[in-house]
């Protein structure tokens, strides 16, 4: 595979690319900070960071991805940062090691981005889309964890209902379901053609006229966010983000999927909001201070020219968040508010 910075590009697009280079710069300018550290929670091949690189001078990148052949694409990518950017093989929730791992205590920049690579889609072996047979694996880290022939093979009835209907939103849900522990009574399935044609069968005939999509693709999503606990990563991160954000530090989320991008949303409003105490209570009893300012009132979208260009870029949702300068923890004692901290 030729791995030029240049094919890399063509190979994946960064969704939001200018929208998220525009952020950070802005606020690196005005913290004037050096140098100014950056956490890209989701490397993939890179192309986010390499826009942040570029606008930035000085900036330092501790680059996190589950996937160890995108991490290996992305160095090579980024060799002309030399010095510049740490990779770490880690889920996104994994960060706080990595970043003491490094005595990072804070970074002014925080990208995440939830989707799945192209990279991973376009390979048959990864196992992720019905659009290529291939083996029914799905992880994004390959050294561990349960894939995802053993999930559809060896999960009782009920648990796969719910996997397609809350990770899917699938109406679809217990008919899939049944017919997936139908048909493997009779034989495991163990390739993503044979999982796509016991969905495609489960559907009412109406429905598979009437639907857009190939009626395997809720299916699909919802079990590659089943085997790699994306909901659970992304509700570990949002947890341990905010304290590790440096006063007036940036935090920028996109996701791909309804359930994913609420969980952003709600967590961005309580983030933001002082008192959580219940309406009517004369003082304040819960002692809860706003931690992040929001920087869009709503979800940004992708222009109607990135989403003609580049079709995985309409279903994105970005929000944007500022770190307040309320007093936070770290082991070992309180950072004073508007101290310039820095190990």
């Amino acid at each position: 595979m030729d791995m030029s910075g240049k094919n890399m590009a063509c190979l994946h697009l960064p969704v939001m690319l200018a929208e998220i280079v525009r952020f950070f710069a802005a606020g690196a300018e005005r913290r004037g900070q050096v140098p100014w550290r950056f956490l890209d929670a989701t490397l993939g091949l890179g192309g986010h960071t390499e826009g942040v690189l570029q606008a930035i001078a000085g900036a330092q990148v501790l680059g996190l991805d589950r996937d160890g052949e995108a991490l290996a694409l992305a160095r090579e990518r980024l060799k002309p940062f030399a010095g510049a950017v740490h990779f770490r093989q880690s889920a996104f929730a994994g960060f706080t090691g990595a970043l003491d791992e490094l005595g990072w205590a804070f970074v002014d920049g925080v990208l995440l981005d939830a989707g799945v690579s192209s990279l991973q889609l376009d390979k048959a072996a990864r196992g992720f889309s019905f659009l290529r047979d291939g083996p029914l694996d799905m992880r994004m880290d390959t050294r561990q964890g349960e894939n995802a022939t053993t999930l559809v093979n060896t999960a009782p009835v009920k648990k796969l209902q719910e996997i397609i209907r809350v990770y899917g939103e699938d109406p679809q849900a217990g008919r899939i379901a049944r017919a997936i522990t139908e048909a493997r009574a009779k034989s495991p399935l163990e390739s993503t053609a044979q999982l796509a044609a016991v969905v495609e069968k489960a559907y009412p005939p109406k429905w598979r006229a009437m639907s857009r999509n190939h009626p395997a693709t809720r299916t699909f999503m919802a079990l590659r966010m089943a085997v790699n606990d994306e909901p659970g990563q992304l509700g570990m991160f949002l947890e341990r983000i905010v304290p590790r954000l440096a006063h007036g530090g940036r935090l920028a989320v996109i996701s791909f999927h309804s359930l994913e991008d609420r969980m952003v949303k709600h967590f961005f409003k309580t983030a933001a909001t002082g008192c959580l105490c219940p309406p009517g209570l004369s003082l304040c009893t819960c002692g809860h201070k706003a931690s992040l300012r929001l920087l869009s009132k709503k979800a940004l979208e992708a222009s109607p020219e990135e989403k003609e260009r580049n079709p995985r870029a309409r279903s994105a949702k970005l929000r944007l968040a500022e770190r307040t300068e309320n007093a936070f923890s770290l082991p070992g004692g309180n950072l004073p508010a508007g101290s310039s901290f820095r190990p």
